[in-house]
């Protein structure tokens, strides 16, 4: 009887401690979705601590309003204002009626998760705060050399090669006159250099060459002209705001989705409108003739006139969501280090030649896929190496030319 007793209280324990588990590992799932969600939307305006940015910071939310009040609000926080809700209208009140976007399309446990992540980070040991500056890392790559220098050493051979032929020549002389009894009457040294120059120069085999040799590099600096028609690798505009990315995506670590809405989601990564800047800048540093040129684009119903800075032809066929989205590509590896710039400029070439060097190097991201399932099953029998992007037809023509 005891022993039962026993056996009852373990298989209890045991099926506490396995739905404790389940909970454990559903909450991390819920905060790993919720992190994501939160970087990509709300950490423009948001800190999960307690600091304020644009709005406050949301520790301990789920303690101050119940889960069903927080969906309300994401989905349509005007519609709670105008409810009456006197928590919502205090905090509207206190942030100079600066409204909060609305979220409509957020499910309920989307927000969960993003409530989630939040206690989540606050429970973690302290991270270093958001605004914070990112730590110095290496120096942007330095751009491609243009192959200026190749032509230096060819003129410098060119110029050795002339040298030693006409000390050849004088040499040759010399041994001749030495040979023949007339050294006794030579002429001084830089005499003789001058006169083989001048007998060099006549030289119809020596003219030849000359021209030819000048044929060559020029030939060659014309392929190379031709060859950089189109490249703009360095280009820094100047834009008609002076928008600061090192302050925006680096000090603060606003996501490139926040003003690019389709970066993850479309074949562009778009243009943000004025819009987007005012849903922080209605409340911040309004005073600033900068973004008072955003108030006058507004006022005046006329589009901010950005310079595109990255522009691919018309011929090339690009699509950022399947390369961000499906890829898993950072910004970065086409971009460069954007967080690190206060002048955007383009830091790749984007040619063809770049874009396949990519193709032939970057694996595919096959993992938690179907999709590639059987791709990678039969490239794994004939290869040892990793399915890469030219295997999946990263190297046709119509992939990206049609």
């Amino acid at each position: 009887m005891m022993f039962c007793k026993k056996l009852t209280l373990v298989k209890t324990l045991l099926s506490f401690a396995i739905l404790l588990a389940s909970v454990s590992a559903t909450f991390a799932q819920d905060a790993a979705e919720g992190e994501t969600l939160f970087k990509n939307n709300c950490a423009a305006c948001h800190n999960t601590s307690d600091e304020v940015l644009v709005g406050p910071g949301l520790k301990g939310i789920s303690e101050r309003r119940p889960i069903e009040w927080i969906v309300k609000w994401v989905h349509n926080p005007q519609a709670v204002i105008a409810s009456g809700d006197k928590y919502a209208n205090d905090l509207y009140n206190k942030f100079n009626k600066a409204a909060m976007t609305p979220y409509p399309n957020f499910t309920e446990p989307q927000i969960k998760s993003i409530v989630a992540y939040i206690d989540a980070a606050n429970a973690a040991p302290a991270a270093p705060a958001a605004g914070a500056a990112p730590a110095e890392g290496a120096a942007a790559p330095a751009a491609q050399s243009s192959g200026g220098m190749l032509e230096v050493l060819l003129v410098g051979l060119l110029i050795i090669m002339v040298i030693v032929l006409i000390a050849l020549l004088s040499i040759v002389s010399t041994l001749s006159k030495i040979t023949s009894g007339e050294a006794s009457t030579e002429a001084p040294l830089m005499q003789r250099l001058a006169a083989n120059a001048k007998a060099l120069a006549a030289n119809s085999a020596v003219k030849t060459g000359i021209l030819v040799l000048a044929l060559l590099l020029g030939g060659k600096a014309t392929i190379d002209a031709a060859y950089g028609v189109g490249i703009h690798q360095g280009y820094a505009p100047e834009q008609p705001i002076k928008f600061s990315h090192k302050l925006h995506a680096g000090q603060y670590q606003i996501n490139c989705n926040y003003c690019h809405t389709g970066v993850y989601a479309g074949k562009g990564a778009n243009v943000p409108s004025a819009n987007i800047c005012m849903n922080c800048h209605n409340a911040i540093k309004r005073e600033s003739p900068e973004i008072q040129k955003i108030y006058s684009a507004i006022e005046n119903n006329e589009p901010i006139q950005w310079v595109r800075v990255h522009n691919l032809p018309d011929l090339a066929y690009f699509n950022h969501s399947q390369h961000t989205n499906v890829g898993g590509l950072e910004c970065k590896n086409c971009h460069g280090e954007i967080e690190k710039m206060e002048v955007v400029e383009q830091r790749s070439s984007l040619t063809m030649g770049w874009c396949i060097d990519c193709h032939r190097e970057t694996d595919v991201n096959a993992k938690g896929n179907a999709y590639y399932d059987k791709l990678v099953e039969v490239h794994n029998k004939d290869s040892k190496t990793p399915l890469k992007v030219q295997n999946i037809g990263g190297l046709e023509c119509s992939k990206c030319h049609y």
